[in-house]
Formats: structure tokens, C-alpha cells, sequence
């Protein structure tokens, strides 16, 4: 069973990797805010790159309904992201807590862009 989420009065949950697993299984919209090179050197399988300053610019563009969890290196940026969602109005809202290298550290899989 899972743990509760990380309370700390933002406006979206912080989750740690099982919780995003769970809910990227279930079919939550996983965006990924690092820069390309980043992404390109490994992210999370299904992740969707919508860098950072390209997201806050136009975060209408890049989502469009709930159920969205965001994921950079660590998770400070993809906080972000989940910020600006909230203030377009999303409410189910996700954080990686650790980011990609939580979930790497995790020995789940991370895939890489093909040069």
C-alpha cells in the first residue's frame, strides 16, 4: 500500500518514485522539464520533453488536463512546473521528489535518445 503524500501546503503533491510509478502506470501525463541534452542522457520511459522556460512561457500549450506528474533531475525545476500548473487552474499535480535520479537510483528504467 502506499505511503501518504508529502503535505507541505503546495498547491500539488510531492510524491516519491513508487508513488509516480504508480500513478504513471495509471496513466498520468509525465512531463520531463530538464534541457535536451539531460533528457537525451537518460529519462523516464513515456516522459514527454517540455523544457523549464519553454513550459513557463506557455504552460496551456503543454498541458491540458489534470493528472500530470512532473519530473526533472531532482526535483527543484519540475516544482517548478507544478507551480505554473496550478496557477493555470490544474489541481491534480505531481512532483517527483529526488527526480530522475531518485528514480534511477531506484535501478528502474531509464531510457536514452540514439545518436
Amino acid at each position: 500500500m502506499s505511503k501518504e503524500p508529502l503535505d507541505l501546503g503546495d498547491p500539488f503533491v510531492r510524491i516519491d518514485v513508487d508513488q509516480a510509478r504508480e500513478l504513471i502506470e495509471a496513466g498520468a501525463d509525465l512531463v520531463d522539464v530538464r534541457e535536451p541534452g539531460e533528457y537525451a542522457e537518460g529519462h523516464i520511459p513515456g516522459a514527454r520533453l517540455v523544457p523549464l522556460n519553454t513550459f513557463l512561457a506557455r504552460p496551456r500549450e503543454h498541458v491540458q488536463r489534470d493528472n500530470v506528474v512532473f519530473v526533472c533531475a531532482v526535483g527543484v525545476r519540475s516544482a517548478l512546473a507544478c507551480e505554473m500548473a496550478a496557477a493555470i487552474g490544474l489541481t491534480n499535480i505531481y512532483n517527483l521528489e529526488g527526480g530522475t535520479q531518485a528514480w534511477a537510483a531506484r535501478g528502474l528504467p531509464i531510457a536514452k535518445e540514439r545518436t
